[in-house]
């Protein structure tokens, strides 16, 4: 018995898993045309044009200096909104009830929701990638770091979908935190520079920014050199890793954001 329920959990929790990759492959024109085209708007405009005149930046070919922090965005942003839309699309069609009142645990429900997110993150991430090293010269100084920086920081912002997707009332609410949170945070987290040229204050007060950890420690697993040291972004993604899977799954759990 307990074998055909676990048996039973795990078809459940693959079929979430299939639904979402299939939903990002199925509008694969929506979901992976433009976030390519923005991030390589980003190597014209950024790498070659500004960079050109810029040389170097804490020793690194500019535009191989910022290939991290623009691949780091496209996994941030496609895992964000792969989850905020999915979710509040299933709440708002109130199919997300008849999955909350089946045996399938709550922890599948929210890892299965999870998964989706992070495959689109890190497929468009992988994409961004293989783009970046036909404009410059990409080194992979430590793979297990780009790896794990990766697949943790899409963790996180999948959760972080899915709690905005909680939340939201109407199809506005989703579109807030990315425009007005995120972006800002992105920008500020040393994607097109080093904190270390700026001023003691601002250099301080960016440490408060956890972008700067997620691409700080990704910058690291492909050029070797960062600001922040690999130990410091890990832990920064393992806490917000633990902290936004245990609130997603306590939320979920009292039906919070899906009660009318």
């Amino acid at each position: 018995m307990h074998t055909e329920r676990l048996r039973a959990d795990w078809i459940g929790f693959y079929t979430i898993v299939r639904k979402e990759i299939r939903r990002v492959m199925r509008i694969w024109v929506q979901t992976l045309v433009p976030p390519v085209i923005q991030m390589t708007l980003y190597f014209l405009i950024f790498g070659t044009v500004i960079g050109s005149r810029i040389g170097k930046m804490d020793g690194v070919d500019y535009m191989a200096f910022i290939a991290p922090g623009i691949i780091m965005m496209a996994i941030i942003t496609n895992s964000y909104s792969n989850v905020v839309s999915s979710f509040f699309g299933a709440k708002f069609s109130r199919h997300i009830e008849e999955l909350l009142v089946s045996p399938l645990p709550n922890f599948m429900i929210l890892a299965g929701y999870m998964l989706g997110g992070m495959m689109r993150g890190l497929l468009v991430g992988g994409i961004i990638t293989v783009i970046a090293s036909l404009f410059t010269h990409l080194p992979i100084t430590h793979p297990w770091i780009i790896i794990g920086a990766a697949i943790l920081t899409a963790a996180v912002f999948s959760l972080g979908g899915l709690l905005n997707a909680l939340f939201a009332t109407k199809f506005d609410d989703i579109s807030i935190v990315p425009t007005f949170v995120l972006t800002p945070l992105q920008y500020l987290g040393g994607v097109f520079y080093s904190i270390s040229v700026l001023p003691p204050f601002w250099r301080h007060l960016t440490r408060v920014d956890p972008m700067l950890y997620m691409i700080d420690t990704l910058r690291f697993g492909f050029l070797g050199t960062s600001d922040i040291s690999p130990g410091e972004g890990f832990g920064m993604m393992f806490g917000f890793l633990v902290i936004l899977f245990a609130v997603s799954l306590w939320l979920l759990k009292r039906g919070s954001g899906l009660k009318s």
